[in-house]
């Protein structure tokens, strides 16, 4: 292995294509500059159509997290009862920042590894008619979950007027999203996942009902305010300093994404999905979801006869790749390969059959090669661009 050569394939933070790394080395400019009110006109409606909406994205410079606290403290007054849809560690923190704000929530717990079922929301809901909002993921990175938030949605319009609140951290950008088409009130993602930049810039988006709650909404924020992002977008600006380098970096990302086209981006995470799948299906180890469930941007597998923290070692060790571990109670359990973002066919490739050799590293009792010829049918199938 060489000495400086790293492999990071963990659900985020994801590596950065050569053109953002660039971008992101050039020359400061002022932050109240032409410039820079220039850059946001020009950034600004490729992220809605990331999204899915009209309504603006709030650029904040902070941590995923961040926009997660920022969600809560504009969408929830005081007094209010919210409802936390728990698929995994991502759907807890909600429950954390609750917490933090003596917000009364409620939660349903999901078997991790499994998705949300819409319709037991729905029930639930129209039995607790006080829930003004319900917060869940889209993508629970802890378990390779893609949650189905547009049937949630559906359901939930049904029996209530209850604001949607959605972490969309690990998947926005790399699974189709649209806010206002499925009713999505607040919408929440970061930098450093699909959309190929270090960590550093969270975004928010809210519906027109949302904004009509947060409007009125007199719970105490001074930086996370979204009126403040918001207003001042409006005038292509921040409303505090922002994070330049990363604003040059996620312009050139962006316009990666224009130029491989959205759909063939999201068509793009599908394949690399059902390619990392299928190989390790074909090895016989088992996965922590089920097809339905599975995201396009991370997989989960749970070895049943070999140590998960071993593999991971011995796949460090030997090539310098790193996949993540488990949280929470499936640390030690389970192994996640994120897929995301800078990150192609030829990648999955590349990781299987290091993932193959390792196996055999740690004594697992496989046909070499199994795995990276499921990949490559997958590939043949679905993926050749000229057949």
């Amino acid at each position: 292995m060489l000495a400086d050569q790293q492999i990071l394939r963990i659900p985020g933070p994801s590596p950065i294509p050569p053109s953002v790394q660039r971008a992101m080395s050039q020359p400061m400019i002022g932050h109240r500059g032409q410039n820079t009110s220039d850059m946001l006109r020009r950034i600004t409606p490729k992220l809605k159509r990331i999204f899915g909406t009209s309504q603006e994205v709030a650029i904040i410079t902070a941590s995923g997290t961040a926009g997660l606290e920022a969600a809560v403290v504009n969408v929830v007054k005081p007094g209010d009862v919210v409802l936390v849809i728990v698929t995994g560690a991502f759907g807890d923190r909600f429950t954390a920042i609750c917490k933090a704000y003596n917000i009364s929530y409620q939660r349903i717990d999901v078997e991790w590894g499994k998705a949300l079922n819409p319709d037991a929301i729905k029930s639930y809901v129209q039995e607790h008619p006080e829930i003004k909002a319900i917060f869940s993921t889209y993508c629970e990175t802890s378990t390779g979950v893609l949650n189905p938030i547009k049937d949630l949605s559906e359901a939930v319009q049904q029996v209530s007027e209850a604001l949607i609140v959605v972490d969309g951290v690990s998947c926005v950008g790399g699974v189709e999203t649209k806010m206002d088409e499925w009713g999505i009130d607040v919408m929440v993602t970061g930098s450093q996942k699909a959309l190929m930049l270090p960590a550093g810039l969270t975004f928010v988006a809210a519906s027109a009902r949302a904004w009509d709650v947060i409007e009125q909404n007199e719970q105490p924020r001074f930086y996370l305010d979204l009126k403040r992002y918001r207003d001042n977008l409006l005038k292509d600006t921040t409303p505090f300093t922002p994070a330049l380098s990363l604003l040059f970096g996620l312009e050139q990302a962006l316009n990666l994404m224009d130029e491989e086209d959205l759909d063939e981006v999201y068509k793009r995470h599908t394949l690399m999905m059902e390619m990392t799948r299928g190989a390790f299906q074909a090895l016989e180890i088992p996965l922590l979801t089920s097809d339905a469930d599975g995201s396009p941007t991370v997989t989960a597998v749970k070895p049943d006869d070999f140590d998960a923290e071993e593999f991971r070692k011995i796949l460090k060790k030997e090539f310098g790749l790193s996949i993540a571990g488990g949280q929470g109670h499936l640390t030690g359990k389970i192994v996640r390969i994120g897929h995301m973002g800078y990150c192609s066919p030829a990648d999955v490739l590349q990781i299987i059959g290091m993932v193959e050799i390792g196996l055999v590293l740690i004594g697992k009792d496989i046909v070499l090669g199994k795995g990276t010829a499921a990949a490559q049918k997958i590939y043949l199938n679905q993926g050749v661009v000229n057949k």
